[in-house]
């Protein structure tokens, strides 16, 4: 049967679609299977003065690492920003769709798009390609009137939350979270609980590795520590 046979898992999530089952059995076996689209770690924050995203830095496909210095985190808008895990072409072509319409909402509007709208988008984008679909899993973060934070699988689901993760590595950096999680917290605490949590990831899941980018979104904009910033942090832990 084809559901007993189908074997998929992007970031451990658990969608299925026939869709997703005719692309598995459509290409020889190893050529394309979606059984290995997988790997990556990505953390969102919400902090009293703003949002940190983190992630690694490894693309994988199955045993094999493809690359060791991909961004998987990109900006929106001055105030908007978007993590992606899972297929990289996926979310690249995501990403240039919402910044297309970041611009025109801008034109339009005369201001910039809220976090909650553009999850919203993000959303209904999802939802209405998911039998033919985005193959990850997004955070969408970014700083208006406060600090907003929403998870969106590939179907479209949305959740709002003060903390969250995707990916492989998923359940190692939320036991890292869930224990030092403060509501409280600054954008600098932030940054050392998003970096000790991606870094706990890539000591426990194979799939994640190669350094960790991290960025800040405050009412101030967009920014991204550097290498050294990183490094510097990941020594202290």
């Amino acid at each position: 049967m084809l559901c007993e046979n189908f074997k998929y898992s992007l970031s451990q999530t658990p969608i299925v679609t026939f869709v997703s089952i005719l692309r598995q059995n459509e290409y020889p076996k190893g050529v394309l299977a979606l059984d290995k689209i997988k790997g990556t770690t990505t953390v969102g924050i919400v902090c009293k003065d703003g949002v940190v995203l983190a992630a690694d830095m490894r693309a994988s496909l199955g045993n094999m690492v493809l690359s060791k210095g991909v961004s998987k985190i990109f900006q929106i808008d001055d105030h908007l920003a978007l993590a992606g895990a899972g297929s990289v072409g996926d979310i690249l072509s995501l990403v240039r769709l919402l910044r297309a319409e970041a611009k025109l909402y801008r034109a339009r509007v005369g201001r910039e798009m809220s976090t909650k709208a553009l999850a919203t988008l993000t959303s209904n984008i999802l939802s209405g390609r998911r039998y033919f679909p985005y193959f990850g899993w997004f955070l969408v973060g970014g700083y208006d009137e406060k600090p907003g934070l929403y998870s969106i699988d590939m179907a479209g689901g949305i959740t709002e939350d003060r903390y969250v993760s995707a990916g492989s590595g998923m359940e190692f950096a939320y036991s890292v979270l869930d224990n030092e999680y403060d509501e409280k917290m600054t954008v600098k605490k932030g940054v050392k609980l998003a970096i000790k949590a991606i870094n706990t990831a890539i000591k426990r899941d194979v799939f994640t590795g190669d350094g960790i980018m991290v960025v800040v979104i405050t009412k101030e904009g967009y920014s991204e520590l550097s290498k050294e910033e990183v490094e510097k942090i990941i020594k202290k832990l």
